[in-house]
């Protein structure tokens, strides 16, 4: 026996960036994710090669359950190309030699940034979340410590009083992004900040959803078919944004979520925020053979 079989030969860097070490205690915390829907589990969150609060958490989960054989799909805001996307799937692409893609239906890992793909994802597919801000009592308790012991209480009455109060003062719920939901019911979580209409996506969907915020260290899960339900009052329904009259100006999509894009002239036109969606209904419209999956909404109503 000699040190030279003892050892390994000299790699700059594990396979997938994280070290083994890593990757375990991520797996681990993981799975207890999983068997706790919504409830936060606290990790040691990694320095990887981004700033902190630009998907490192995401980044984290990706670079641990990523293999040679999974094909990666980034997006950022429903986009494919944009800076922070782009970059991301390069990265993992580098470090894992794992086949990227944008479509959708051809994706075994998607990370996303504030959105939920359009086409529904299937139970072989994994969604990865970015979350800034996995606290959702954090508005109402600032005390961390607190708002801890208020989750194992399952107190969440200040919360009931936030929605309350934005009702008698603008005569609506005012919650955009990060509507509050009950995960499996027993924990409040921040569902990222997705807009409301992703929220019932998440809702007994047969995917499994990571949610991780590398700067907050912490991640939680919303395993398959799990029950995935906006805080309401029974007098007020929830109720997603008002796209289903919209038009996508560049692909003539309508009745899914649109970005609205100011003009000079000071109107507004809006074009379909999950870009793969806009790119295939274009083609279709050009009469190339592409196939859309079923989509969660149809003609802004979900389906």
């Amino acid at each position: 026996m000699s040190l030279k079989t003892l050892t390994k030969p000299w790699q700059p860097m594990s396979y997938g960036f994280l070290d083994g070490s890593a990757k375990r205690e991520i797996r681990r915390k993981m799975l207890k994710a999983i068997a706790v829907p919504g409830c936060q589990i606290p990790y040691a969150s990694r320095e990887v090669p981004m700033a902190r609060g630009w998907g490192t958490g995401g980044l984290q989960i990706s670079c641990t359950l990523v293999t040679p054989a999974t094909r990666i799909k980034v997006i950022d805001q429903g986009a494919d190309d944009s800076v922070n996307a782009a970059s991301i799937r390069r990265f993992l692409a580098r470090v894992s030699g794992a086949p990227t893609t944008t479509d959708t239906l051809e994706a075994d890992l998607i990370q996303s940034r504030h959105r939920i793909p359009e086409e529904r994802l299937r139970p072989d597919q994994v969604l990865v979340l970015q979350v800034p801000n996995p606290e959702p009592l954090r508005p109402v308790q600032p005390n961390m410590s607190i708002a801890r012991q208020m989750h194992a209480d399952a107190d969440y009455g200040r919360m009931w009083l936030q929605l309350y109060e934005q009702i008698v003062r603008a005569g609506r719920v005012m919650q955009g992004a990060s509507y509050p939901s009950l995960v499996n019911g027993r924990h409040v979580m921040t569902p990222s900040p997705i807009p409301r209409w992703d929220v019932p996506k998440l809702h007994m969907a047969q995917h499994l959803t990571i949610l991780s915020a590398g700067r907050e260290k912490r991640l939680h899960a919303v395993p398959p078919f799990t029950r995935v339900e906006p805080l309401v009052f029974d007098d007020v329904p929830y109720a997603v944004e008002d796209h289903a009259r919209l038009t996508c100006h560049r692909s003539g999509a309508t009745g899914f979520f649109m970005n609205e894009i100011p003009q000079a002239d000071g109107a507004s036109i809006h074009e379909v925020s999950d870009s793969d969606l806009g790119v295939k209904v274009i083609h279709r419209r050009d009469g190339d053979p592409v196939t859309i999956g079923e989509t969660w909404y149809t003609e802004g109503e979900m389906s």
